[in-house]
Parts: C-alpha cells; structure tokens; sequence
C-alpha cells in the first residue's frame, strides 16, 4: 500500500452548452453546464495530509440483522466484501467498521474513533469481522448517526461512508430515517448497496440521493465483494470535498429547476443555500478525475428583440482549507440573446434535448414501475413503453436491456411492448435502482 503524502487538489472547469437565442417574449432559458475536474484522482485524496492530519475517513456500515442468516451466503458475502474493502484502504485513511441492526455497533476500531489504515490495522479490522454474525432487526437512521458521530472524531477533509443492507427500515420510522439523512446530510457522502431482493429500492435509492452518493443493487451476494473493492476504489480516487454548484442570477430572474443529469439525474433545486445577494449554492459532494452534467432552466423578464442578458453565472466553489471564505475553481456563463429568426430561437441545443429526454426516461421508468405495482397494466404498458421509446433514441442500452427484462419489445422506435407475465424480482428491482442512471450527449 502506498503512501501518499502530497495530495493534489483537482483543478476544474466549466463548460455551457446552450441556444441563447429566444423569441420576442421568450423567458425560459436552459443550458447544460459540464463540470470536470482533473488532476485529483491519481494522488489519492484519501491520503495522509501535511502534519499527519488525516486528509479523509470512511465509514463501512454492514447490516448484521437477522435475516442476513437467510441465505447464509449472505453475512458470508457480506464480511468477505468488508475485508475487500479494508484491503483496498490506501495508507493513512482514517477508517471504522459499524455493525448495523435495530442499533448500531463499533466492530472496529471500537474505541469511539477511527483507526488509521495500515498493514496492522487492515489485519485487525479482517480479523474483527471475522466475528460478525446476523441477529435483530434494521434502523438504519442509527447506523448513519453513528457513522457522522465518528466521521467527526477526526480532521478530515473528506468524509465517506458505505452502507450495505438485505432487507426494510422496519424498526424505526420512515420520519426518524429522514431525520438522521437531514442530521448527515452535507456532513459525508454515503453510497448505499442493497442486497439480494428483500430490501425497499426507495429507501436505498433515498439514502444515497440524500447524501450524494450512489445506489446500486447486488442480487446476487457472490457479486458483493468485487462491488465493495469498486466502490472503495472510486472513493479512494476524492480529492476535494463539499463542492458546490454556485448559481447567481439578475434581478428579475427566476430559478426553474438546477439538476444533476449526468452519470445519473438528481434534482437538486431545493437543497438550495443562500449564499448572498441573488446567489445559491447547491451541493454536489465528493470529486475525483471525473466530469458531470447539470441541466440549469431559470426565467428571465421578457424583453424586445435585439437585447441581450447575463441571465446566470454558474460557478463551482469549494471551501477554503484555511477557514476562510470558500474559494471559486472556475465558472461559465449562461446568456438570453432575443431575435427575430425564428430558425434561431427554435433551435433546441442537441444537449438539452438528450436530458430532457434522460430525465424524462428516469420518470417514466418509475411511473411504470409503480402503476405495474399497483395492476394497472394500461398505464404501465404506456409509461414503460414511452420508457423503451427514450432509451432507443438516446442511445441508453443498459437501460434498454433492463427494460427488455420487464416488457417484450415489439418496436422499440414507436415504444410498442407488452408487459412480461412473469417478471424476476430481482430484474424489476433493478430497473428501479438504476432507472436514474444516463447515458452522456455525444458531442
């Protein structure tokens, strides 16, 4: 295991893609703003920083309740997948391990903190686990309380956690569960697995959405261990934390709705902060070398033909590692040009249209899903079918082959299909898991 002393910090950009153009008494105005950052992933942000300060810390929360005895490969899968993910810690992580039933428990280090990762501590972390067994019920709002409480033992710049669970939240309730993700949210990032088919894709798919981090399903728990040794990697590649999406806006503008599109759509318009005059921050969590998608929509005041507006200025900010006011790394700028030519203002920009149809496909998907659920098969037809529409013409075909496992496809060009009499749960739950995740605009 390597050491990395030296962290980086990634440098970013901006990019808006957008038809600035609008007709006599236009208003609505949309862009796509690419955000990518380079440069941070290949230091390992979670890393040891300058003095001896840990730089980052994650938290890996296991569900030990008792139905993870049922099938026994289950807690097998689950502590062969923990100890994956131990060894895949970098030198100097800050890290713990939380056994979670209807209440949380330290299985390491166990002293109220954080242990410091290194050949020592990896072996002692995987001999603990060692000793997990499954007994009790599910809260989950505990686990994440207790992962915060340790997360915040140490100086950390980074904060993660790993949640994994097998079946439903049924030992507290829905309102104490949306309390603890509201206690956690901005304070750590958390992606959230479920594993085989007893669990809510709700719940999972709510816990990831509320803190930023990424839901998936592990059917099978033979899968779980190659699903940790990715999901710590990709956390092992942060190098800057609590970056936020800065959206300032003239007077008279109205902000529509700010959204994540890309890899996966997240609304994000109403985890808005002020941040001064006609200024509003929304959070974007964790970055490594990677780029994202928002889709940004505001309503500017009408105007006559031949004027031009600033009509938002999009910045990313991050916060200051000496404590001072947070610090931009780069921003684009979005315009509203009025004319008079209507091959112009009619023009939609080729990568609005693809979000609006990814975004448009997620909640068909989910429209479906719920109206099959509830025997509606007309409307689940129609919604599903409108589904397989988009995924053909955007060119998603992961979410094309999960939607072929609930729906035979007579012509996917019209959205023709015809609900499948028997459909495995675990295909269906995965389709709901994954229905938000895009493909990118070819550019």
């Amino acid at each position: 295991m390597a050491n990395f002393s030296k962290p980086t910090v990634p440098q970013f950009s901006v990019d808006v893609y957008q038809n600035e153009f609008l007709p006599e008494g236009g208003r609505d105005v949309n862009a796509i703003v690419t955000v990518t950052s380079t440069g941070g992933g290949t230091t390992g942000g979670f890393a040891s920083g300058g003095g001896g300060t840990a730089a980052a810390g994650v938290v890996i929360m296991v569900d030990c309740s008792g139905s993870m005895d049922y099938p026994a490969t289950k807690m097998r899968g689950a502590r062969e997948a923990t100890a994956a993910a131990v060894d895949t810690l970098r030198d100097g992580t800050h890290f713990a391990v939380v056994a979670g039933t209807h209440v949380a428990k330290e299985v390491y280090p166990g002293n109220g903190g954080l242990a410091v990762a290194d050949a020592r501590t990896r072996a002692e972390a995987k001999e603990a686990l060692r000793r997990l067994s499954a007994g009790g019920g599910t809260a989950i709002g505990t686990w994440l309380r207790l992962a915060d409480r340790l997360l915040s033992s140490a100086e950390l710049t980074i904060r993660h956690g790993i949640l994994l669970t097998d079946g439903r939240n049924e030992h507290e309730s829905p309102e104490e569960l949306r309390a603890a993700l509201d206690a956690c949210a901005g304070r750590f990032t958390c992606d959230a697995r479920g594993v085989g088919t007893d669990w809510e894709v709700k719940e999972v798919t709510g816990i990831a959405s509320a803190l930023l981090g990424t839901a998936d399903i592990v059917a099978d728990p033979a899968g779980l261990a190659a699903d940790f040794t990715a999901m710590m990697e990709h956390a092992m590649g942060k190098g800057v934390a609590d970056v936020a999406l800065r959206l300032w806006t003239p007077v008279g503008v109205e902000i529509v709705f700010v959204k994540q599109v890309a890899p996966s759509v997240e609304d994000l318009t109403g985890r808005r902060t002020e941040a001064g005059p006609r200024a509003g921050d929304y959070p974007t969590g964790s970055w490594g070398d990677e780029s994202r998608d928002y889709h940004v929509s505001v309503r500017v005041p009408q105007a006559a033909v031949g004027r031009e507006m600033l009509a938002a200025r999009v910045s990313l900010i991050a916060p200051d590692p000496a404590g001072g006011d947070p610090r931009p790394l780069s921003q684009g700028l979005v315009r509203a040009v009025w004319t008079d030519d209507l091959a112009m203002s009619t023009s939609i920009n080729p990568q609005v249209a693809h979000y609006t149809g990814q975004a448009e496909l997620a909640d068909v998907i989910q429209q479906g899903l719920d109206a099959r659920k509830s025997g509606d098969r007309d409307g689940a037809t129609a919604k599903l079918g409108r589904a397989v529409q988009l995924a053909a013409a955007s060119g998603n075909a992961d979410t094309a082959k999960l939607l072929s496992k609930v729906v035979d496809v007579v012509d996917a060009a019209t959205g023709t299909v015809r609900l499948k009499a028997k459909v495995a749960e675990a295909d269906e739950m995965t389709l709901e898991t994954r229905s938000t995740k895009t493909v990118r605009v070819k550019r």
